[in-house]
């Protein structure tokens, strides 16, 4: 049998020591790992790993990018895909800053949440997404909205920077979200004074939303944070909450402890997926929502 090699790539100085624990324990006999890489090099690098290897071996060679761009990390899988030559093929598969995983999971754990607590579904409530100009957010943002939600994506900045992720977003996958401007606490207040649904991925250490207003935001339903380093994105919300009752409010929160360890059956389980599957694998972040909802639904 042919060994599982996975070629692990990242547009930075090193790759994540996160995902290399990750694709070992998922049962990869090698992992080695490309660092510096410029989109340029993509193609050149994949047609190395499909003609070392006859093409009923393929399957066993893997492609992981690696990186903190969300963006970059879906158009290096389009070079790859484009780089393969029939029959020689392999396995691809994008998680930058863990963020696919982490997004996927965060939603996942708000869908089950809503349907459970409260007998609502997704499609039918309004998020606002905090940190979606990060890789987290703006996978959150995006798999939400084409689940049927409406999405507003929060800039702390103001709103031109977000909007230009609106902009790509409907561009890129069709999807509809409204760039609205949260550049003080009084305007993040009213964002979400009517919204059912807040995710956080902000920073690591930075506060979005103090628990006074959390406590104003009326039509609040479930809230998650993905943000394990103090102080929390979302005050209230203890990283281990495992949608537990938010003080003073009637709504429920999730923490990033809760939601890491989805984010990590998430990610191990797209791993498995490769190595088991007969045919070559392309696994973004939309696989790992569908993933991540069966494993959150299994409990």
């Amino acid at each position: 049998m042919p060994k599982n090699i996975l070629h692990m790539l990242t547009p930075h100085k090193h790759v994540s020591p996160f995902d290399v624990n990750q694709a070992l324990d998922a049962g990869y006999d090698s992992v080695t790992p490309y660092e510096m890489v410029d989109i340029s090099e993509v193609s050149d690098l994949v047609q190395d790993v499909i003609f070392s290897r006859p093409p009923d071996h393929g399957q066993a060679s893997a492609i992981f990018f690696g990186g903190d761009d969300a963006v970059l990390a879906l158009d290096m899988i389009e070079k790859a895909k484009a780089a393969l030559v029939p029959p020689f093929t392999c396995n691809i598969m994008a998680d930058p800053a863990g963020s696919f995983t982490t997004a996927a999971a965060m939603v996942a754990k708000v869908e089950k949440a809503l349907k459970d607590k409260k007998g609502v579904a997704l499609k039918d409530t309004t998020i606002a997404v905090f940190g979606a100009t990060g890789v987290v957010g703006y996978c959150a943002a995006v798999i939400a909205a084409s689940e049927g939600a409406k999405v507003r994506i929060v800039g702390y900045s103001g709103v031109e920077r977000v909007q230009k992720r609106a902009d790509e977003m409907k561009e890129r996958f069709g999807v509809d979200v409204e760039a609205v401007d949260g550049s003080s606490d009084d305007k993040n207040t009213a964002i979400v004074s009517d919204v059912e649904v807040i995710l956080s991925a902000a920073k690591a250490g930075v506060q979005v939303l103090a628990h006074d207003q959390m406590k104003k935001a009326s039509r609040l339903l479930v809230a998650a944070d993905v943000n394990a380093v103090p102080p929390v994105g979302l005050e209230g919300i203890d990283v281990m909450d495992d949608v537990v009752a938010i003080d003073g409010t009637d709504a429920f929160g999730i923490g990033a402890l809760a939601i890491g360890m989805f984010k990590s059956k998430t990610e191990y389980g797209l791993l498995r997926q490769m190595i088991e599957s007969e045919e070559g694998q392309v696994l973004d972040f939309r696989h790992a929502f569908t993933l991540a909802r069966k494993l959150v639904n299994e409990g």
